[in-house]
């Protein structure tokens, strides 16, 4: 009996000193605007293992054991995050009372890890666009500036394309098969069911995925984690849209078990900013979430996004100083109507099920099956037996004629014998009629019919010269996934997953408009007899409206992907080790028996299979509850993107040679400092990326050595880069100081290089000669010469000072003053090779060829600095009991005029050519830019329901 209570009063003594060896807090947390309570925010101490959720009253009661001055850290998906400084006095409970919460979104400023821009960078006719501005997030000073205030720019995080990030729905990958990219325009006009959502920075962990070494987005659309309640947004803007509407609501979870979200809405435009580029978008949006059982739930996610947008041009220095920055060639009037010839064209409607399995209080078991098909459509005009329609074809342009040269003599160049009247001519021509000529193409497609006395009685149709077409791809994906995330024991945590995908896609040239003709030939002009004919199988074919012609052909691809990861957790440091393994077979499957390539375009090419392997890892120390330092490493094989499989799958089945893996490496080291009026976080980054391959089609003038046996020294021609790399170093700075409760400043900064890492092997392929006797096809120019360039599209370097100022009466205005510098022009690699050098005529260097001339020629152009000046501010109302917020922002205050891009031409394929091109004064081939929004305006109103 003693005993036992010799026990008991142990036992009691050893729970009081540990009780009193522990600190209490207490709170309720609330939302700052509707003033109900939040369940389910994440309070902890930072940088520990101390972790407890707010109760449906939101109220919390968090156990505390670590001694002296912590900081409070309270999170949750939608909101601010929000950092109080706690003081622990063992034996006490401490009630830190009311705590406000205020909504991340109401601003309106960017809340994605991937901003979505839905302005192309180039013109190429892929199913998925280059954007700049990938991977932005709002968490830091320095992500908000990359995608608030740089994104105008083309700024992109790291200098890294969106192909290096995952972007993921619900554990499944939505990055395209065919070009390793995020279909952006899938995602247009959906912002308000888009804002649950994880995100990973560089090679950090993902518990979803095994990622890029950009990082990885995941996007939650589980219908049960939308708060209750409806929201009306109205919009306004003079970039892409002119004006928007969305309408959103939310059921929340009913006592039976159901919950649904709904959203729907327009954005359009007559004109965005640039001349001709018209708008119009629709969204849906449905979210229907079952739960079967206290531990398993069905969801049901779709969306439809239909849109459609006018493109605008890149244009030359000519052409900006003849007309404006604003100017695009790509539209004319008809019938009183801007129409554009090249509009982009996006439905793909996506249908996901979800299985949401806790098994037990540490393990969760998530599936997913996933169906998206649709069509991606890029329009043009196509003519035969006429002169081209396009308005600043380089024959129509004043420079053409101010630029010529006469016949060169034997190895010697020819004089320079400019035309300037000629030149004034085309100039006024140019100025009088400046755009796409409708009318013109319609009555080249049509005879005029006529009286006996000559009179017009109309017209009637007759072979089209002229028609309207798109370049489609038709894409049919099927994919499924599932994801394992356990707590194996208090410190050590696993997740894995696989995914499978499967894709059909059906790629074509589709007639759309014959502009008032009655047909029009299924031939390539350019050629003669067979080899003028796109599908042998059907010869002299006359194609109407909605016909498929030119090129039809699918893509066939499957892909596995698995990956295991193992995290480490411990009171000063975390750990984690990743692996990942894939396999991808690609095939092109020919509908046409191609008259260039007749033996190798019908039917399926040989299977294309690669094996890839990943690894990565990170180690975190915890120096204190305020301050860590963490580094990532990865290193990881990549397949190469569908696209750049096969060298031109329009016309046949042939792979690039040679082809193989991406091998991608990246290195990352971090110093993060937080407190509740001082957040810093300074990151030094490096990534290798080899073996990458980069396809592209141009005309090229002297390009072939006739000596050496060819016909022509003039061709149309493909050109293959194998075995490019790139290497990418920097750092970044973000510094946010909330100088008084109201006032915060904050500066970031990112400082870049990023340049080629190798000489790439140049492959030429002149289709001209695939049926000649004793004649190649493909031609191998050696090496192109250009370590050390800067690679292209984006500033390099980019700074960002900004002041905020936030009053109690929920109204806010900020301004920053940004400045960009270090952007490139895209060069030419074929200019960059040996045959550069070689005259076609004999095969001899060019005499006048000196090495001072052709590294002045050869010189990347460096794009003139960026300054930026951008305000935006907000107000946010109770009107009977429901929250109506305003925002409105101000970009490039100034109006400052600048490029965000361009690249070289590469028509001027020798030394003679460029050189005599550029030393008249007026190139007839020089670069051409893309310019930057000047002077825009956003406004919204947001009225909850």
């Amino acid at each position: 009996m003693r005993k036992k209570y010799f026990l008991v009063i142990t036992l009691l003594t050893f729970c009081l000193v540990f009780s009193q060896e522990q600190t209490t807090f207490l709170g309720i947390v609330i939302d700052a605007k509707t003033q109900n309570p939040l369940a389910n925010i994440v309070v902890s101490i930072q940088n520990s293992s101390v972790t407890q959720l707010t109760n449906t009253d939101g109220k919390f009661k968090l156990q505390s054991s670590i001694k002296g001055e912590q900081l409070l850290l309270l999170h949750s998906q939608g909101y601010k995050d929000l950092l109080l400084k706690i003081q622990s006095s063992f034996g006490q409970e401490i009630n830190l009372g009311i705590l406000q919460l205020e909504d991340n979104f109401s601003d309106e400023t960017p809340a994605a890890l991937i901003t979505l821009l839905e302005s192309d960078l180039s013109d190429d006719n892929s199913s998925s666009e280059m954007t700049a501005g990938l991977l932005q997030s709002s968490k830091d000073a320095f992500m908000q500036a990359s995608a608030f205030n740089w994104g105008q720019a083309r700024f992109r995080v790291r200098g890294l394309d969106s192909e290096n990030g995952t972007m993921m729905l619900n554990g499944m990958v939505m990055n395209k098969i065919y070009d390793g990219r995020p279909q952006w325009n899938n995602w247009g006009g959906l912002n308000n069911v888009l804002r649950n959502q994880e995100f990973s920075i560089g090679a950090a962990t993902s518990n979803y995925t095994f990622g890029g070494i950009l990082g990885t987005q995941q996007i939650f659309t589980r219908a049960s984690m939308y708060r209750k309640g409806g929201q009306l947004t109205f919009s306004g803007s003079n970039t892409t849209f002119n004006w928007r509407a969305i309408a959103t609501y939310a059921s929340g979870m009913n006592a039976s078990g159901w919950a649904y979200a709904v959203s729907a809405g327009k954005r359009w435009s007559e004109e965005g900013f640039f001349e001709g580029t018209n708008f119009n978008a629709e969204s849906f949006f449905i979210s229907v979430e079952k739960k079967l059982n206290a531990r398993q739930s069905l969801n049901f996610t779709g969306f439809y996004t239909p849109n459609s947008r006018g493109k605008n041009s890149a244009n030359t220095n000519e052409v900006t100083q003849l007309t404006n920055e604003k100017y695009s060639s790509y539209w004319g009037w008809q019938n009183g109507v801007k129409r554009n010839a090249r509009v982009k064209n996006v439905e793909e409607p996506l249908l996901m099920l979800n299985h949401y399995f806790k098994i037990d209080e540490k393990t969760n078991l998530n599936s997913s099956v996933m169906y998206q098909f649709g069509k991606v459509g890029n329009s043009n005009l196509d003519y035969q037996r006429g002169d081209s329609p396009d308005p600043v074809y380089y024959k129509k342009m004043p420079s053409y004629f101010s630029s010529l040269y006469a016949k060169d003599h034997g190895e010697f160049s020819g004089e320079f014998t400019p035309d300037y009247e000629s030149a004034e001519k085309s100039k006024a021509a140019f100025l009088e009629n400046s755009q796409i000529d409708w009318e013109a193409m319609y009555r080249a497609n049509q005879k005029i019919i006529t009286n006996a006395n000559g009179a017009v009685l109309g017209y009637e149709p007759m072979q089209s010269h002229y028609v309207l077409y798109e370049d489609r791809t038709d894409d049919k994906t099927f994919a499924a996934s599932t994801n394992l995330n356990s707590q194996l024991t208090s410190n050590i945590f696993f997740d894995g997953g696989v995914q499978f995908r499967n894709l059909k896609s059906h790629n074509f040239q589709y007639l759309t408009d014959l502009l008032g003709g009655e047909y029009f030939e299924d031939i390539d002009p350019f050629y003669k007899g067979n080899q003028s004919q796109s599908d042998l199988q059907n010869l002299n074919r006359k194609v109407k409206e909605g016909d498929i012609y030119g090129y039809n052909y699918n893509f066939l691809a499957n892909t596995i992907d698995a990956f295991t990861q193992f995290r480490f957790s411990y009171n000063k440091t975390e750990f984690y080790l990743a692996q990942s393994y894939s396999l991808s077979n690609y095939q092109r499957e020919g509908l046409y028996q191609n008259g260039i390539y007749p033996l190798n375009s019908l039917g399926k090419s040989q299977k294309i299979n690669f094996e890839n392997f990943g690894f990565k890892g990170g180690f975190t120390y915890k120096i204190s509850g305020k301050q860590l330092l963490f580094f990532n490493g990865s290193h990881l094989t990549r397949a190469p993107s569908l696209r750049n499989t096969f060298s031109n799958s329009r016309l046949n089945n042939s792979v690039v040679d040679g082809i193989e893996s991406e091998n991608v490496s990246s290195a990352e080291a971090n110093y993060v400092y937080h407190s509740p009026k001082l957040k810093m976080r300074l990151t030094a980054y490096y990534a290798l990326i080899k073996n990458s391959i980069k396809t592209s089609f141009f005309y090229a003038e002297g390009i072939f050595d006739n000596v050496a046996g060819y016909d022509a020294t003039d061709a149309f021609v493909s050109q293959t880069l194998t075995h490019l790399n790139k290497k990418n170093i920097g750092s970044e700075l973000s510094f946010e100081y909330q100088m008084s409760s109201t006032l915060k400043t904050n500066f970031s900064a990112a400082y870049g290089n990023y340049t080629y890492d190798s000489n790439p092997d140049v492959l030429i392929t002149n289709d001209a000669n695939a049926l000649k006797t004793d004649k190649q096809t493909t031609f191998d120019f050696g090496k192109a010469y250009i370590k050390n360039y800067k690679q292209a599209g984006m500033p390099q370097q980019a700074y960002s000072l900004g002041l905020e100022y936030r009053d109690p009466k929920f109204w806010w205005l900020a301004a920053n003053i940004n400045y960009l510098t270090n952007s490139y022009i895209d060069i030419s690699p074929v200019a960059r090779t040996s045959q550069f050098y070689s005259n076609p005529a004999n095969g001899f260097p060019f005499p006048e060829a000196t090495k001072e001339r052709g590294d002045e020629l050869l010189k990347q152009e460096k794009f003139d600095p960026i300054s930026l000046l951008n305000i935006s501010g907000g107000k946010s109302w109770r009107v009977y009991g429901k929250y109506v917020g305003l925002f409105a922002s101000i970009n490039n205050v100034l109006d400052s005029t600048y490029k965000t891009g361009g690249f070289e031409q590469a028509r001027n394929a020798n030394f003679r050519a460029l050189n005599q091109d550029i030393s008249s004064g007026t190139p007839s081939f020089e670069p051409k830019y893309y310019y930057g929004y000047g002077r825009t305006y956003f406004v919204n109103l947001t009225i909850g329901l």
